[in-house]
Order: structure tokens, then C-alpha cells, then sequence
């Protein structure tokens, strides 16, 4: 007996392909992967996950490594952050980072930024972001943020 793949279903394993073919060749996830190829073929100078930074959390200190750093054309450094998923505990982290390093650049490429941070709540990730201070974007580094 064979089944039919439904679109949901091959949307799914789509995904989940393009995952694994990201962390073979050494990324976290699809969109970091989506990210660096734009990057290269735009020929923009980044770092992947070449730094840490060490932040406090109350008890502990703790480390935070961001995903791309990038020099723009006048080479100022943004940090770049890419999120399909923004958990709580990672929405904190990154308040954290920005109140301990006010004087990084840090930005978000969301896998979708319309997404909502709980099936309870309207805030949407993006909502989160500008709230936050922090400026966002959808799937890809725009070229404004490259150029500057």
C-alpha cells in the first residue's frame, strides 16, 4: 500500500532536507546557510560564527556567540543574528546581550518575522524586535544594511 504525500507533508520533509544538507556543510540551520551564500555572492565580507561575547546572567556568566558578523562598505560591523525559532529563553539572552554591549550593532533575519512568540500571544517577532530596539529583517541581509 502507498501513500500520498500530502503538500503539508512534502513541505516538511523539504524542510527537514534542507536542514540536514545545511548542517553537512557545517551550518546550524537552512536560513544561516541561505544567509552566507547571499553574502558570498554579493561579496560581502562576514565572519560565521568566528566570535563569543560573554554576558552576565544574574549567578552566572555566560556566552553568547553570534552568527555573522559583517563589515559594511563603510566598515562599520553589524552582528547579525538569524532565527527561524525565538525561543523565551533566547528572546532574554539577547536583551541581556544588548543591555551589557550597548555599543554593538546587533540584528535579526527572521525566517518570518509575522510569526507570534506563543500561540497565546499577538506579539509577533518582529513586534519583539522593535519593541527591543533591535532592527529586523525577513530571510535574507537587505542590501541597505550591506551599503551602509
Amino acid at each position: 500500500m502507498s501513500m500520498q504525500m500530502t503538500p503539508r507533508m512534502l513541505a516538511i520533509f523539504s524542510k527537514s532536507k534542507i536542514r540536514q544538507n545545511a548542517i553537512k556543510n557545517g551550518w546550524r540551520s537552512g536560513l544561516e546557510e541561505a544567509i552566507a551564500s547571499d553574502l558570498k555572492a554579493k561579496r560581502v565580507h562576514y565572519e560565521y560564527e568566528a566570535h563569543t561575547l560573554e554576558y552576565f546572567v544574574p549567578s552566572r556568566t555566560a556566552k553568547y556567540t553570534p552568527d555573522f558578523y559583517i563589515t559594511t562598505k563603510s566598515k562599520k560591523i553589524i552582528i547579525i543574528e538569524s532565527k527561524g525559532r525565538f525561543l523565551t529563553a533566547e528572546r532574554q539572552k539577547m536583551i541581556r546581550v544588548k543591555a551589557q554591549h550597548p555599543d554593538l550593532d546587533i540584528r535579526f533575519v527572521f525566517s518570518r518575522s509575522a510569526t507570534t512568540i506563543s500561540k497565546k500571544s499577538k506579539t509577533t517577532y518582529g513586534n519583539w524586535a522593535t519593541k527591543h530596539g533591535f532592527p529586523y529583517a525577513d530571510k535574507l541581509i537587505p542590501e541597505s544594511w550591506i551599503n551602509e
